[in-house]
């Protein structure tokens, strides 16, 4: 791929990604617990969904990328407990994903890993459920931080019933491969799926890249909580504000106001219009720089129109988005980047009337 702002190796080899709603809702959760600074109508996070993302390779591997919150999330570790009950959110959940699955006829044996994003509880989900051959995939530093793992150390976020006979993969980013700025994994050795090391918001956190077409090449960047809102990483010194918000916004958001008062807000929140509108907040157990940092990279590729960048929390794709059990390979030619790149400014109403 010919871009010389995040560059990735060449390759002729897809996967075929398919965005699966983990029927996790979180309401209610303070905007300050993630992000800086406060602004004017917004003390809440929007609703919040947890995506997981199927990859499908050609060899017949399936793997997952996340698994969302655990129906059963009031049996994880005492640790966890401790956090939801810290955090003071509503959390709803309808079904596992392993429930979703086989809706769809896709039985658990047939999943080879799982991939955590992180250890944080909306990400992990409930691997017990699925079979020992089923693979765990986490990031640098994980076995160091978290093992021994629940009950046999009280403290730890995991549990040894996750873990309990199945292969655990720690990913080694020390042979050199890069996408943009990151350290990456190239997972089948084919150029169709990369791991990338995303450090900062937790121990081991990783992002995905998927080719889902060549020619050109296309990308799904699955960011997990590299950030948790599109303000957060929009707009950059890579990619302002559009001048013109109809284009950029699609019409179920409409009417809403020009440009110009949307740079005025955030000119007086961050005093430059290259930086997002927010700015990650301190969290116990975050490198705050490392975030930042993680974030900076991340731009790079979020600027690019043949890649389309997807955290984990982002409301903006339902409606516009083709879900499970549907691909999302195609996802450029039905314009899908576009009309969720700026959706989140509507976000901002309350803020944006006190300015009018």
């Amino acid at each position: 791929m010919e871009n010389t702002l995040f560059p990735v190796p060449p390759g002729t080899e897809t996967v075929r990604v398919r965005i699966i709603d983990t029927t996790t809702r979180m309401g209610k959760l303070p905007v300050a617990f993630l992000m800086e600074p406060a602004m004017k109508g917004m003390q809440y996070m929007p609703e919040m969904p947890v995506w997981s993302f199927l990859i499908e390779h050609a060899s017949g591997q399936k793997l997952l990328f996340d698994l969302g919150v655990a129906k059963a999330f009031q049996s994880l570790s005492p640790f966890i407990q401790r956090i939801i009950e810290s955090m003071k959110t509503d959390i709803s959940v309808k079904d596992d994903v392993i429930d979703i699955l086989k809706e769809e006829e896709i039985a658990p044996d047939q999943i080879s890993g799982i991939i955590w994003s992180h250890w944080h509880f909306d990400h992990v989900g409930n691997p017990s459920l699925f079979p020992p051959s089923t693979d765990l995939i986490v990031g640098p530093g994980f076995k160091e931080a978290f093992f021994p793992a629940y009950p046999a150390s009280p403290d730890s976020p995991i549990r040894e019933i996750d873990l309990a006979g199945r292969n655990l993969l720690e990913i080694d980013f020390s042979e050199g491969t890069k996408t943009g700025r990151f350290r990456a994994f190239d997972f089948f050795g084919d150029g169709s799926f990369y791991l990338v090391d995303t450090p900062g918001h937790a121990v081991g956190h990783l992002g995905a890249l998927a080719r889902t077409t060549t020619n050109p090449d296309t990308f799904i960047f699955m960011g997990g909580d590299l950030c948790h809102h599109g303000g957060e990483i929009r707009p950059s010194q890579h990619m302002s504000l559009p001048s013109d918000l109809s284009v950029a916004m699609p019409a179920m958001l409409l009417p809403c106001p020009g440009a110009g008062i949307y740079e005025k807000l955030l000119f007086e929140r961050r005093g430059t219009l290259e930086k997002p509108f927010f700015a990650p907040a301190p969290m116990v157990g975050t490198d705050i720089e490392g975030t930042i940092g993680t974030i900076e990279k991340a731009q790079e590729a979020d600027a690019d129109s043949n890649i389309w960048f997807v955290s984990a929390h982002d409301p903006s794709l339902f409606g516009i988005a083709d879900l499970f059990p549907l691909p999302a390979n195609d996802w450029k030619q039905k314009g899908w980047r576009a009309k969720t790149l700026w959706a989140f400014l509507r976000d901002f109403d309350e803020a944006i009337d006190a300015q009018s």
